[in-house]
């Protein structure tokens, strides 16, 4: 395969959509796209639909593959779209990629497969390697989800390195949600000047990452957050950039106190006026009432608003 060719790629805040649900538990395509749309109104500078908060793992391929046309066919703009396209089967992972790449989707974000543990990096390698040259075009741009603590199936620099001298340009970066900063620093510290952009997979870590070469975020409460976070990214190099990272801070503490993926949905039900967001596939479940009720008056409590929202989701 020739070097990738030169494209802008995606740097800033990106959110991992949450998927609406309708009562059947089938994906929402009309609230999915507007709650795009709201996204990136309201400051995201991409979207990885089909994330860990996207309850990707719940949905098939073809109804990922039908949200992922809705949304170009809306008018979301392909070129800010990092999908979620790793999958267990390599079939899959290749189906998803060529997809997104055809689409002309910004990047894809893809997960290690994770059924099997304990399994090398030749093997995780040669899943990769297998994707890239089965879907055989220079335009992709390959991200690399690095989520042990979900996972379990973790990305190691000794990889990245590897990857990178295979394919340069086409593995572009990485999504890094270990929570430890050590191992996103050192994945700065490595591969930054070989044109691998790392994204912290939480805006705790953003204005610490945009200080040591990253390039933004990848962040659960980017669905909710995003005007304030992306504050923080545009005003990293200015002397209000801590006071403004400590306000972000805020909501993501109120936030991770309960479930993330149940969270997200009922505060963008009560800040929509749409009860149905609150749903979700099993096995996930809603908040509870208690735990609803205490989100919401802490947030409350705390100033948060999402401007727009219920105007962009009508």
């Amino acid at each position: 395969m020739k070097p990738a060719t030169a494209q802008k790629r995606i740097e800033g805040v990106l959110s991992p959509v949450v998927t609406p649900f309708q009562r059947d538990l089938s994906p929402d395509a009309g609230r999915f796209v507007k709650h795009c749309q709201w996204l990136l109104k309201s400051g995201c500078a991409g979207l990885a639909v089909f994330g860990t908060n996207s309850e990707a793992n719940s949905m098939s391929v073809e109804e990922k593959l039908e949200l992922l046309e809705a949304l170009v066919k809306g008018g979301v703009p392909a070129a800010t779209l990092m999908p979620g396209t790793g999958h267990c089967a390599l079939s899959d992972s290749v189906k998803m990629t060529r997809e997104a790449v055809r689409l002309g989707c910004g990047g894809v974000l893809m997960l290690p497969p994770f059924y099997y543990k304990g399994v090398s990096d030749e093997g995780l390698f040669r899943n990769f390697s297998e994707v890239i040259e089965r879907v055989g075009d220079e335009r992709l741009r390959l991200y690399l989800y690095h989520i042990p603590p979900v996972s379990q199936v973790g990305i190691s620099l000794a990889l990245i390195e590897r990857l990178l001298k295979r394919y340069p340009g086409i593995v572009a970066g990485a999504k890094d949600s270990s929570g430890d900063w050590a191992n996103t620093k050192a994945m700065l510290d490595n591969f930054r000047d070989a044109g691998f952009d790392v994204f912290p997979g939480s805006e705790v870590f953003l204005l610490e990452g945009l200080r040591a070469g990253g390039k933004g975020c990848i962040t659960a409460t980017g669905n909710v957050n995003p005007g304030p976070i992306s504050e923080v990214y545009r005003n990293w190099k200015t002397d209000k950039a801590d006071a403004l990272q400590a306000g972000i801070n805020v909501t993501r503490k109120i936030m991770q106190k309960v479930p993330m993926i149940p969270a997200l949905k009922a505060v963008t039900a009560h800040f929509a006026n749409d009860p149905a967001w609150k749903t979700v596939r099993p096995p996930l479940t809603e908040l509870t009432a208690e735990q609803e009720q205490q989100v919401l008056s802490e947030l409350k409590a705390s100033g948060f608003s999402m401007p727009g929202l219920q105007a962009g989701q009508m």
